[in-house]
């Protein structure tokens, strides 16, 4: 198993539990939790590959990331109530993981094709924040990374750090921690872009 596909399960099973306990909070159904779910986890790649011009074939041929999703949410419901709590802890942990690891791998998908850093950074955003603002739209919430803090940036060092030509295996592990322990910086430090206030 290479780097790449490493990246990917550590983001899907990061992202899903994300969208899994988003939807728990807004008390969706069965069908909803499992929906906010993979859209989540999956939101991300598929943005990343329509830009980029990647057949929507390719989107179908993750079965095994699909039972992983599928099988890791059906536990979800089986947990006792009073473990959901602990989201208020954790949940920024497994965001800021699956921002690192979706980061990377979609960075690394525009490298393998050949395409320009530029390219390499847009797939890390695309990747990288997609799936989140398709979830918190769909939960009706503010994407977060349209106003919340710094949360693409990240993502978007990524994506040049890996187009700057970090091949080492150990290099870009080192790199999906930075990015979390920054992430988490964020959110502790509460770090802020300017934001314009243009009211009339």
């Amino acid at each position: 198993m290479d780097t790449w596909e490493i990246f990917t399960i550590i983001g899907t099973i990061a992202f899903a539990l994300s969208g899994a306990i988003v939807a728990f909070e807004e008390k969706y159904d069965l069908f909803g939790v499992y929906t906010l779910a993979f859209i989540t986890a999956f939101g991300g790649g598929m943005i990343r590959n329509i830009v980029v011009g990647i057949p929507v074939s390719a989107f179908w041929s993750q079965t095994s990331l699909f039972i992983i999703t599928f099988c890791l949410i059906t536990v979800l419901f089986f947990l006792p109530a009073f473990l959901f709590k602990l989201w208020d802890r954790w949940g920024v942990f497994f965001d800021a993981v699956g921002l690192s690891a979706f980061a990377i791998q979609g960075a690394l998908f525009a490298k393998t094709a050949n395409e320009s850093i530029f390219a390499m950074m847009l797939a890390a955003v695309l990747t990288g924040v997609g799936g989140g603002i398709l979830r918190d739209v769909l939960a009706g919430r503010k994407p977060m990374v349209l106003h919340s803090d710094i949360y693409a940036g990240w993502a978007l060092m990524g994506g040049i750090v890996i187009g700057l030509g970090l091949d080492h295996p150990i290099m870009q592990y080192s790199l999906f921690v930075l990015i979390i322990v920054m992430r988490m910086l964020t959110v502790h430090y509460k770090w802020r872009l300017p934001q314009v206030d243009k009211r009339i």
